[in-house]
């Protein structure tokens, strides 16, 4: 592993590039915070990717491009006279050692859960009205109820066990088959985000992460349906012209590979 002394001087040579960059090449000269948003966000993504397949050489590559975007917006933040590096790597240091009280301070927690409900205590008296505005508005659904979840909880507004959450899932399920049979459109989507929500509150008390635990099924299925289309492209038979009966064939080989 490289020095303190090598992390930083690696770190000073991505901020010399970036100040040639911004300098020189005229793609750099004219991104904006707003054109380098959705690069971001896909970036982001890419690392999720990396995580999931457990490619710690493609994680280091990825969490390099994400370093880039950091130094790339406060480059353009100290072109303004708004910021710098230096302020967006002080103010997280600031705000580490202000939510740390048990680490910098005198206060003293016994689990995990006690330093999670200070966390969100501190935020409350630093102005937040809610503990739910930490939450973005553009989160996929799927992610944001997790972390609407994670942040009533940390405030203790939570189930007590298990068994209580599942039977609010059955409940859930109960009342979506009913909106089904009367075939309210409108009604079943809603005790559809019902069943969603409270299957993703169950996850949570399980310790799964609902959305790693989706995104592997996705990889499996694609997996899964790309061997069928393999297979049946060896048959030189299109996938439409299969019947179910002949694709279960292939499908079932794919789940035992």
């Amino acid at each position: 592993m490289n020095t303190r002394q090598q992390q930083l001087d690696a770190f000073g040579r991505l901020l010399d590039i970036m100040d040639d960059l911004r300098e020189k090449c005229p793609w750099d000269k004219k991104q904006t915070l707003q054109t380098l948003r959705h690069l971001t966000i896909e970036e982001t993504y890419e690392l999720g990717d990396a995580i999931l397949d457990n490619d710690l050489q493609e994680v280091k590559k990825e969490l390099g491009d994400i370093l880039l975007h950091i130094v790339f917006y406060a480059k353009i933040g100290s072109e303004t006279g708004d910021f710098d590096i230096a302020d967006v790597a002080n103010n997280i240091c600031e705000k580490l050692i202000h939510r740390h009280p048990h680490i910098y301070g005198d206060v003293v927690v016994q689990d995990e859960e006690e330093v999670k409900q200070n966390w969100e205590k501190l935020k409350l008296k630093e102005g937040k009205t809610s503990v739910l505005e930490g939450v973005p508005k553009s989160l996929p659904a799927l992610v944001k109820a997790s972390r609407i979840q994670d942040k009533a909880k940390g405030v203790g507004f939570d189930w007590e066990e298990p068994h209580q959450v599942w039977d609010k899932v059955q409940e859930e399920i109960e009342e979506f088959q009913e909106e089904v049979k009367i075939g309210d459109q409108d009604k079943m989507e809603s005790e559809f985000g019902d069943v969603l929500f409270s299957m993703i509150n169950y996850a949570r008390f399980l310790n799964i992460n609902p959305e790693d635990a989706l995104e592997r099924t996705n990889k499996k299925f694609i997996k899964r349906f790309m061997y069928l289309e393999s297979k049946a492209g060896e048959l030189g038979k299109p996938l439409a012209d299969m019947t179910l009966a002949e694709m279960d064939i292939f499908w079932n080989e794919a789940k035992k590979l």
